[in-house]
């Protein structure tokens, strides 16, 4: 198995060097080079692409706002000299974010952290938001292990950078995951995304005040952009009225 990338550099010398650290990685297979955001659209719409090296200070568009303005980008490593933007990038699920001059240790390390989340995605069988699961439990890789979690001890998803932290009834696992990733896979008519950063269970909700969720052992904030569909989602005819 080989990831096909794409390189979206403005910059000669850094496509270059970027190119050369791929032909030395044997599950990496690069298929395309970009000036720009623009021409990567062009090669993204041409042929299936699984990683995306991305530099953030190009001209016309910038990486965060390339990342900010598309849907169903593969894997994303931002390469960029400009440390700052390191908190967008993570807020928009990239990978990791090199920033240059880097090693070609620190690279590999962000190639492995990309071909392991890639293997654990393709692994898992995506749930139908429309059906039940077949089983009452997933797995997950934590720790060099892999953890069987059952679905009604799962309490709340919890999105840390480029992890996601999962709270269970008796422990705290943290998973190279995304809050997408989790929500994609997640049965739907167990668990609602009720921030960006957060996921919970409703069988599991206490209590509601305001916007703050109370769980079976914290309390979570429902997004002021997600409130109206949130409550509407929990309560489902529920509420009793007078």
């Amino acid at each position: 198995m080989k990831l096909k990338c794409i390189i979206v550099d403005d910059e000669p010398i850094a496509r270059k060097l970027l190119q050369e650290y791929i032909e030395d990685i044997d599950f990496i297979e690069l298929v395309g080079i970009a000036e720009n955001p623009l021409k990567a659209n062009t090669i993204l719409s041409q042929q299936p692409v699984d990683l995306l090296f991305l530099d953030i200070n190009m001209p016309k568009l910038t990486g965060i706002e390339f990342l900010r303005a598309s849907k169903n980008l593969p894997m994303v490593i931002i390469t960029t000299a400009y440390a700052e933007y390191a908190k967008d990038g993570f807020e928009l699920d990239v990978m990791d974010y090199l920033v240059k001059p880097f090693s070609f240790e620190r690279f590999l390390k962000a190639c492995n952290k990309a071909r392991e989340y890639y293997l654990l995605k393709n692994t898992v069988t995506p749930v139908s938001a429309a059906s039940k699961p077949a089983n009452d439990y997933f797995f997950v890789k934590c720790d060099g292990r892999i953890e069987k979690v059952l679905y009604s001890e799962l309490i709340y998803v919890e999105a840390m950078l480029n992890y996601v932290a999962l709270y269970t009834e008796t422990k705290k696992m943290m998973v190279y995951l995304t809050v997408k990733s989790m929500e994609a896979q997640l049965p739907a008519d167990i668990f609602l995304k009720v921030h960006k950063s957060y996921i919970v269970n409703v069988s599991k909700i206490k209590s509601i005040e305001g916007n703050e969720i109370t769980l079976a052992n914290a309390k979570v904030t429902i997004s002021q952009n997600f409130y109206d569909a949130v409550m509407k989602e929990i309560l489902q005819g529920r509420m009793i009225k007078r």
